[in-house]
């Protein structure tokens, strides 16, 4: 399905036509610039600060006029630099693969991996993104009233539901329902915000057919649940930009050791994505200060009504025994 970028990307470049039009120049960096700068390039914010030092003249560092400005692109979308491969971001920047390992090595990495570490890290560890959201919201338009900030919100989450059903890949979505139908076992992992989706998913399927849960529902580890798992069986794994690492591992071992993965999740160039067997790009922009949950509950729902569908008789026959289950309890619940 279409890819839906996250706009808390600090997304300022979706195109660059300045530099697809702007000559290669000759050498690509000034010759008499140092090899690296004194300080280490480990985070996005090593990133952004040696930018405001170039910009201001003040770096020791010097880059020619164009390495900057793909040095700045990259720095403005730092979700894309994370998990596109080089020959992907070359093209989206309208510059050639070698160009970002000379940058790369310019700014004292061996390759152009050392410097898609520094985003690969951000993505993952997340740190600001919760308060940058909130700086955001506030930020906004001052003069709405708190009626009109929830109109908003509603009108992005409903541009949400829409998109995530207009870009849906009709084929993928039966065959994921189909897996949750007929796998052997069923494990439904998510963690922070995506706890709640995860713990939904798994009520919703166990009362349809046995052998669906959260992956660790028994308590005995990660490890230990996934070790129970092979290629009759299925992981749902579900997470959003910042991407929860333990969330990432797990689906990735459970791939490597045949476990079909079916991913929920913000982008189809997540790293959750990659893993994935099916993969399902959710949009999720707006006011809220964490990821927007509409269309990943609306994408949820469809699965298990879908699922529910191709049960038939079965999945109805468990949905009676649970009634006469609640029937027999009565006040006990």
């Amino acid at each position: 399905m279409p890819h839906h970028p996250d706009a808390r990307c600090r997304g300022r470049y979706n195109a660059l036509p300045f530099l697809a039009s702007e000559p290669e120049p000759t050498p690509f960096m000034t010759a008499a610039s140092p090899s690296r700068p004194d300080a280490r390039l480990d985070t996005l914010d090593d990133l952004e600060r040696l930018l405001a030092d170039l910009e201001a003249g003040d770096a020791e560092l010097r880059l020619g006029k164009r390495s900057q400005q793909v040095l700045s692109a990259l720095v403005g979308m730092p979700q894309q630099a994370a998990v596109s491969s080089i020959s992907d971001l070359a093209e989206r920047l309208g510059v050639s693969p070698s160009t970002l390992s000379r940058l790369a090595q310019r700014l004292g990495f061996e390759g152009f991996a050392g410097l898609q570490a520094v985003f690969r890290r951000h993505v993952t560890e997340g740190t600001h993104f919760y308060s940058d959201q909130v700086s955001r919201l506030l930020e906004g338009e001052r003069d709405d009233d708190a009626l009109g900030r929830l109109t908003r919100l509603g009108r992005q989450e409903s541009a949400n539901l829409g998109d995530l059903v207009a870009g849906m890949d009709g084929e993928a979505f039966t065959r994921a329902a189909r897996r949750l139908a007929e796998a052997r076992r069923v494990r439904i992992h998510g963690r922070r915000q995506f706890a709640s989706l995860a713990s939904f998913m798994a009520y919703g399927l166990g009362m349809l057919r046995p052998d669906a849960a959260a992956l660790d529902a028994a308590g005995h580890g990660i490890a230990d649940a996934l070790a129970r798992l092979d290629d009759n069986d299925v992981l749902v794994v579900m997470s959003a930009f910042p991407y929860t690492p333990s969330v990432l591992t797990a689906a990735q071992v459970a791939a490597r050791q045949g476990v079909p993965v079916i991913a929920l999740t913000d982008a189809a160039s997540s790293p959750l994505a990659r893993a994935a067997s099916e993969r399902f790009a959710v949009p999720n922009h707006s006011l809220f200060f964490s990821n927007g949950m509409c269309a990943f509950m609306l994408l949820a729902e469809g699965l298990l009504s879908e699922a529910a569908r191709l049960l038939g008789e079965a999945g109805l026959a468990s949905l009676e025994r649970r009634e006469r289950m609640i029937d027999e309890l009565g006040d006990a619940l």
